[in-house]
Parts: C-alpha cells; sequence; structure tokens
C-alpha cells in the first residue's frame, strides 16, 4: 500500500490527522468518528514515507482488546514492526528487562489480585472488613498510588479531594494503605500500579536507562488521553525526555473514570502546555443513525464538558424510543420482548446488548432473557484467553491436532466434541455464577469456530487453533452468540446495532453517591457513552418502582429532561428531524372517567383511584393463588412468573384464546408456552362459574 493509498483512504479531517506527522499535535476524536482508523493510517503513513521508522514508534493505548486492534491494522497498513501497548505492557517489559541490570536479581512478582494481601493487612490492623470492603479499599489502594498519593499523606489528603471509603476513616484506610504496601514488599511482590511507579523510578534514578529508552522510541501515540492519571503522565513524561514528538488522541465527553484517578485536563489543557500544538477535531460519526447521533448531541449540549458536535454519516434509521415501566421486571420483559422482535425481524443476538449503571441490575434482565430461551453473555469477566476453562480448551485442540487424529466430522463439530468433554452443551445453563461464566466462555468458542467456516476456504482445526493463538497474542477475544448485558462502564469501546439502556431513574442514573457538580456531569458523560455505542437501534427505559406491586416513587433521570416527550410510556421520537414530538394524551386520561390522572401509579394503572377497580377481584385471587403455587414449584419469586399488573389485564380483559393473552402487556412468547394452558382454564373455569 503506497502512501497515497493510505490518504485516499481518509476523510479531509481523517487525512489531516495523518498528514500531521511531526509533533505536538491533539486529536479531539468524538465517538464513531474513526479516530483508531486516523492514528493508524498516521503512523502508516509516516513509515511510508520514511519520515517514522516502524521501530522506533510506540503507540500507547488503555486496553489489551484495544491495543491488539491497533497491531493488527498496522500490520494490515504495512507497519508491522510498530509497537502498540497499554501503559501496564509498556513500563512491565521495561522495567523486566532493566530490572536485573540496575537493581540485580529478578524482579517482584506481579500479582494478580490485591485482595489476599489487603484482607492480611486489614487483619494485622485488627480491622474486621468483608469482601465488598476489601474491594473497595482495593479500588481506594489504586486510585492512590496512580494519583501519587503516599500512604502517609492519605489521611490528610483524602478528605480534600473528596475520597473515602464506607465504614472506615480516613486513618483506617492509610493503616491498611501502608501495611499493604509492607506486606507486598515481604512477599516479594508488586501490584499493577507498582509496574508504572517502578517504571518510573527506573527512569528517574538511572540516566543509562533513560537514554536507552529514549534512543529506542522518537514518536509516541497517546490514546483515550482521557484516561491519562497522574503516574501515567509523569512516565509518558519520562519516556519523551523533554521531546515533543507526541500525538494524544482523546474526547472529553467520554471522560468517564475521574474515580479511577483519571484527570481529563490533560487532553484538555495539552495546548497550554504545548503552545504550538496543531489541533484536529473528528466530528464526522459514521457509527449511528442520525436518530442516535441527535439523542447524543442534545444530552451533552449546553454542559460544561467541551466535547465535539458529532455529525451523522448514516442515513435514517429507526426512532430513538423511550419507555417507562411500572417495575423493574416489566422493565426486563419489555426489553426481552424487544430482543426476541429484533431477532426475528434478522438482528443478530451478538449484534445486541443490555447496558446498565452496575451489575446489581443486571438480574432481571437475566432472567427475562432466560425465560424467552434467548442465550446472553455478562462482560466484564477476567481476560477472556486467561480464563482456565478456555486455556484448557485450547490445549485439548492443540493436543488433538498433534496426535493427528483423523477429522471423520467438520471442525465445528470436531471443536463441540472437544468441549462437549469438559460439560459443554447447546443450551445455557440455567444457574449463573461459575457455571454460567464457564459456559459462556465455551460457547464463544463454539462462535468463533462457526465464523472461522465461513471465512476460510478450507477450514482445519490446525488452522483454527493458530488463529485463536493469534487471538490471543493481539487480546482479540471471540463474541459469543448471544445478548450482551454489561455496565456502561466495561461497554466503552465497543458498538452494537441495538443498545438497551435500562434503569434510567433517579438514583440509578446518576447515582446516588455523585453528590457533586463535577461527579453528576460524569455521570452525564457515562450514558453519552451509553448512546454512542448503538449503531441503529435505541432503547431508554426506566421503572416507576424497583418491586412488582411497588409504589411509584421512582423518576426519571434528569438527564433525560428535554430528550424525551413529556409524557412517555412507550412511545417513539424522531432524532435529527426538527419535527415535533408525538404525545400520546390518551395515556394522560382515566380510561373509565376520562379525567386526567394525577399521579404516577394511576398512569400506569390507567384509571384513578376513586374510580371503581374494573378489574374482577375473585379472578385476581385465583391467578394469585395459582401464580404462589407455581411460583414455589420453579423456586422462583411471585414476580417472576407474572407481576400483579398483568394479572389485573387478565382479570379485566378475561381472553379467551392464546392469541387474545399474547395481546397482554407482559405476556410474550416464553410464558405463553409455559403458562398459557392454566391460564386458560382459570379463566375458563371462573366464567362458567359467573353469570354475564
Amino acid at each position: 500500500m503506497t502512501a497515497d493509498d493510505l490518504l485516499a483512504a481518509l476523510d479531509p479531517e481523517q487525512r489531516a490527522v495523518a498528514q500531521a506527522l511531526r509533533g505536538p499535535v491533539r486529536v479531539l476524536a468524538g465517538a464513531g468518528t474513526g479516530k483508531t482508523r486516523a492514528i493508524t493510517h498516521r503512523i502508516a503513513y509516516g513509515v511510508a514515507t520514511g519520515v517514522y521508522n516502524p521501530m522506533e514508534v510506540l503507540a500507547v493505548t488503555f486496553t489489551t482488546r484495544a491495543a491488539g486492534e491497533m497491531r493488527g491494522r498496522l500490520r494490515q497498513l504495512g507497519a508491522a514492526g510498530v509497537q502498540a501497548r497499554t501503559f501496564h505492557s509498556a513500563a512491565l517489559r521495561q522495567l523486566r528487562y532493566f530490572w536485573p541490570q540496575v537493581y540485580g536479581g529478578a524482579p517482584p512478582t506481579l500479582t494478580e489480585s490485591k485482595i489476599p494481601v489487603i484482607a492480611g493487612a486489614a487483619r494485622r490492623n485488627r480491622l474486621d472488613v468483608d469482601q465488598a470492603r476489601l474491594r473497595d479499599l482495593a479500588s481506594e489502594i489504586e486510585w492512590a498510588k496512580v494519583s501519587n498519593v503516599r500512604p502517609d499523606d492519605y489521611e490528610r489528603l483524602a478528605p480534600a479531594r473528596g475520597r473515602e471509603v464506607a465504614g472506615l476513616d480516613a486513618a483506617s484506610v492509610a493503616r491498611v494503605f501502608e501495611t499493604y504496601e509492607e506486606l507486598k514488599r515481604e512477599q516479594g511482590r508488586m501490584d499493577m500500579e507498582d509496574v508504572l511507579l517502578i517504571g518510573a523510578a527506573l527512569l528517574t534514578e538511572d540516566d543509562r536507562v533513560a537514554a536507552e529508552v529514549r534512543r529506542q522510541y522518537k514518536w509516541f501515540v497517546v490514546d483515550e488521553f482521557q484516561d491519562v492519571s497522574p503516574i501515567q503522565s509523569a512516565l509518558l513524561d519520562l519516556w519523551l525526555g523533554g521531546r515533543d514528538e507526541l500525538c494524544v488522541v482523546g474526547d472529553p465527553a467520554q471522560t468517564i473514570y475521574s474515580f479511577a484517578g483519571a484527570r481529563a485536563s490533560y487532553l484538555t489543557d495539552f495546548t497550554a502546555r504545548f503552545p504550538g500544538a496543531t489541533t484536529i477535531e473528528l466530528v464526522r460519526n459514521y457509527r449511528s443513525t442520525p436518530q442516535v447521533v441527535e439523542t447524543a448531541n442534545a444530552l451533552m449540549r449546553g454542559t460544561a464538558t467541551r466535547g465535539v458536535q458529532l455529525l451523522a454519516q448514516r442515513e435514517p434509521g429507526p426512532t430513538v424510543t423511550w419507555h417507562e415501566l411500572p417495575d423493574e421486571v416489566a422493565e426486563a420483559e419489555a426489553v426481552a420482548e424487544e430482543v426476541a422482535r429484533l431477532k426475528a425481524a434478522g438482528t443478530p443476538l451478538r449484534e445486541m446488548a443490555v447496558l446498565l449503571r452496575i451489575n446489581a441490575q443486571s438480574e432481571a434482565f437475566e432472567d427475562a432473557l432466560t425465560s424467552r430461551g434467548i442465550a446472553y453473555v455478562v462482560r466484564g469477566a477476567a481476560r477472556f484467553f486467561d480464563r482456565p476453562e478456555v486455556r484448557q480448551a485450547i490445549a485439548l485442540m492443540r493436543g488433538n491436532v498433534r496426535a493427528g487424529e483423523a477429522a471423520r466430522d467438520g471442525l465445528v463439530e470436531q471443536v463441540r466434541g472437544v468441549l462437549g468433554g469438559m460439560g459443554w452443551s447447546i443450551g445455557a445453563p440455567t444457574a449463573r455464577g461459575q457455571a454460567r461464566d464457564r459456559w459462556e466462555s465455551l460457547q464463544a468458542l463454539v462462535s468463533q469456530a462457526e465464523d472461522y467456516v465461513e471465512a476460510e476456504i478450507a477450514p482445519t482445526l490446525e488452522g483454527f487453533v493458530a488463529e485463536l493463538d493469534r487471538r490471543a497474542h493481539e487480546q482479540h477475544a471471540p463474541v459469543a452468540e448471544g445478548v450482551t448485558l454489561a455496565t456502561l462502564h466495561t461497554a466503552k469501546g465497543l458498538e452494537w446495532d441495538a443498545v438497551f439502556l435500562g434503569g434510567l431513574q433517579e438514583g440509578s442514573m446518576p447515582i446516588s453517591y455523585a453528590d457533586t457538580p463535577a461527579a453528576v456531569e460524569e455521570e452525564r458523560r457515562l450514558l453519552y457513552v451509553g448512546i454512542t455505542r448503538a449503531r441503529a437501534h435505541l432503547w431508554l427505559s426506566w421503572s416507576l418502582a424497583r418491586n412488582p406491586g411497588g409504589q411509584a416513587r421512582r423518576r426519571p433521570s434528569r438527564f433525560l429532561d428535554g430528550l424525551r416527550p413529556a409524557s412517555t410510556t412507550d412511545r417513539p421520537v424522531t432524532g435529527g428531524s426538527g419535527r415535533s414530538r408525538r404525545k400520546d394524551r390518551r395515556a394522560a386520561l382515566c380510561k373509565l372517567c376520562q379525567k386526567p390522572l394525577g399521579s404516577s401509579r394511576e398512569r400506569n394503572r390507567g384509571y384513578c383511584e376513586d374510580c371503581p377497580i374494573p378489574y374482577d377481584e375473585e379472578l385476581f385471587e385465583s391467578l394469585k393463588v395459582w401464580r404462589k403455587e407455581r411460583a414455589a414449584a420453579e423456586s422462583v419469586p411471585a414476580y417472576v412468573v407474572f407481576s400483579d399488573a398483568t394479572l389485573e389485564a387478565l382479570a379485566e380483559v378475561r381472553p379467551s384464546g392464546k392469541q387474545a393473552l399474547l395481546r397482554v402487556n407482559g405476556i410474550g412468547q416464553a410464558k405463553l408456552e409455559k403458562y398459557a394452558d392454566d391460564l386458560l382454564e382459570i379463566l375458563a373455569g371462573d366464567s362458567a362459574e359467573k353469570p354475564r
């Protein structure tokens, strides 16, 4: 590929990035604007024109997956020698090389988890802490270390910076922090933050180390620069050694890790540090439809965050939809119904995601998807290729290749045979936890084998194992055929055809402990990240109560004010057209007396508290008795079978056939197949007993 070919593949702004070969350069890249394409073409163009020696370029990003993707693209563009690494990976490589020369012997052992050492530190300080508190302490120690806060400074600095660990005062946290560091040293261990700190110390304390690193790397590119922490910034400065051949790329609107020590000011104030820096904005969004882009722009318009205004490049698509549901179970059921509809219309499950603020919100969605037989994958576990079951599966497949076993079946059947011996089955286990996680890992390998067969002319098990090895090296994890369930934080950097943003009520979005203007603004940016993950279908929903039958006290997130219709109950809005949003006045009137409905509970039920109950109360009680028996038989809460609202609707409408049952809110195909006969028998028996 020639230098001209590299430029021809870019839009005008991306081309400007590629041609800005000398630093300092700042690229403000909005979501979906092709920033990875721009910076990889910049590096490849620099190599193709002879400005860069590929061995002297270091491209830094924040995840192993992103680094792997960057290496793959650079290889395809003719710049295979460029190093693309995370901060930690680059620092660890230097640490392991230079430690024996500077200090002698082997470096400390890298610990996989802080938790066991922190538990020991807590015991030494006679603190009784549970697992959740240990995780909080681990996060706090991580923040302190990346922010250059030492144990003896923590008690003084933490309150001023709004830091706290629930149930522990700053002095106790400082003691645990100090003891944790002592235990690590005693055990000859280091954590991931130590990798950065030791890497910086080696460069600071030994001029020979600094000189060698600076001879090795002369050109730097840093992606996701809004997520840089103080220690990472310090390490980068040491790598540069006063030079300015630096290109940074980031988006202020996607700053969502301030709680972990990230400082967007390194990006936003870049031109103050480098007054002659070139700044280029990438604003053309190629990922999302105009409807999604307009929703994202509207969310950030007029806020303190200095992001870019995105310009949609795709053709118009489906309208963004907004959904107010009576409770979390109903919300999950509604999402699962829409997932089933989209699947039937041709959207693959792997191209759909349910994104939530915290992991604890996923249970109702898992139940709703499971009840319909819809596969799902919970994202956020350990790195895929580091999982024991994945390592075992690849080892077994490699063993079959070495044994030279004759392939009687096709590749997919061979892979299924190997994984079947490990306990994999076609159907997902109904249980959560470790069994489900293990199945998801093995199912992802099956899905990858199916994709490999489609892409290769002559697929073999040996070739598939080699493909997995390549993916492991680049940390390019396969994707299982299932709906992704993930938190908004773990969804960053990913995208899907259809995105469901659930739980968008006050207290969850923004989260209840976001108690400062800065924290609330970060929550807004987190929602922005979620919205911009969607390519075509975008669903935003919230629930008025936690459990079925609960009081409707919740209200939708303040971030939706001005975005959603004034009265929202499962209605779409258009984006970017300037047309007025549709309002369904019927939802605000009692279906019995036609008076305005005054409360959220009245609007959910559709009638006034003062009006006679429109359903048969005896039939409703019969349905509740049946529901209780089914719930006990299935070992699930009663509301998982049906919510009170669905039973009320059944008692009011009295559907007489399966198609009529499907028209009742809360009854989908899966529940129809499971409960239709029982329901129709109860409804028919009740009708026979009562005169009409």
